[in-house]
């Protein structure tokens, strides 16, 4: 096999990070097609939470090989996603690791597979969220890789330059081509959202407040009792 390197990602504009970190993954679940991670990738610590620009990389097997190159590359404000190819056995990122990352700036790392060292990922305070822990580590073996093409992570295609936003519900994947769009889909719903939950607390029924209500009273059958 061999290493194939790709430049890396124009990064995202400053202002549209800082309005993705403001939110919440929850609320791109509520529209959004694609782009919402296996809810088994969580973070190592509950109170983690990231948004960055993607750099991607695919790790084959045991090797972490080109995962220490990559950590060399990385710049402030980038989020590496990491696609181990389903390997689910083998932690490729523990404490060492981490701090070479949190060293470049880098805003966190995602992986489609295991970590370990967990005590010392919570203690570095970098975001790290994965599948789970594991005693088995990748090492340098030089079997191959790709840095910067498109992998796959959690079940959803993730291209370089993407949008990522983490925090303890999970992670979210957006286009770059389509993160303006998306900001202001996310804007929209979040003052709406905001408006049902006040009428919720001042005693309005949900349905009402949605629209719920409207379309089960068109489509009825029979009748309703109270």
């Amino acid at each position: 096999m061999s290493f194939t390197v790709d430049p890396m990602p124009r990064a995202l504009p400053r202002d549209h990070l800082a309005q993705l970190s403001g939110y919440e993954t929850v609320l791109f679940g509520h529209f959004l097609d694609r782009g919402v991670l296996d809810p088994g990738i969580l973070p190592v610590a509950a109170n983690m939470k990231t948004a960055g620009t993607a750099v991607t990389l695919t790790l084959p097997g045991l090797d972490s090989t080109l995962l220490h190159f990559a950590a060399g590359q990385l710049r402030p404000g980038d989020v590496l996603v990491i696609d181990r190819r389903g390997d689910r056995r083998a932690a490729c990122l523990g404490g060492g690791v981490a701090q070479a990352i949190l060293n470049s700036g880098a805003a966190g790392v995602v992986i489609d597979g295991c970590h370990t060292d967990t005590e010392e990922l919570v203690e570095l305070g970098l975001p790290v969220f994965s599948g789970g822990a594991a005693a088995l580590t990748t090492r340098i073996q030089g079997l191959g890789g790709a840095l910067n093409r498109p992998v796959s992570a959690g079940g959803v295609p993730v291209m370089a330059g993407d949008a990522i936003l983490a925090d303890a519900s999970g992670v979210v994947a957006i286009h770059a081509s389509e993160l303006a769009g998306v900001l202001v889909q996310a804007a929209s719903l979040l003052a709406l959202t905001d408006r049902t939950i006040a009428g919720v607390k001042q005693g309005d029924l949900i349905g009402a407040l949605s629209g719920a209500n409207e379309i089960v009273a068109r489509r009825i059958e029979g009748s309703v009792e109270r």
